[in-house]
């Protein structure tokens, strides 16, 4: 599906491109990608909590990537999202 903001010449590049694009160069992409995205949400959260140590931006990090559940299950019932976690 082409964006709305891309030609849809521009687009069959694109897609061209990325049909050529070797599996382990989309891996590396797809993994700095993410990477970026991680830097990013940290980054956001060091803002919101600004005297959070390294393991509460950890847990809490952890706890937007797995949501509550799986949070619980991987690291017990820690006190997020209101109360720092020490």
């Amino acid at each position: 599906m082409c964006p709305s903001d891309t030609t849809p010449e521009a687009w069959q590049v694109f897609l061209d491109l990325q049909r050529r694009m070797p599996p382990a160069e989309k891996l590396r992409r797809a993994l700095e990608l993410s990477d970026g995205l991680r830097r990013a949400a940290e980054a956001g959260l060091r803002e919101r909590y600004p005297k959070a140590g390294d393991r509460e931006i950890f847990l809490r990090l952890a706890h937007l990537t797995l949501g509550q559940e799986l949070f619980e299950k991987a690291y017990g019932k820690a006190a997020l999202p209101d109360e720092p976690v020490r």
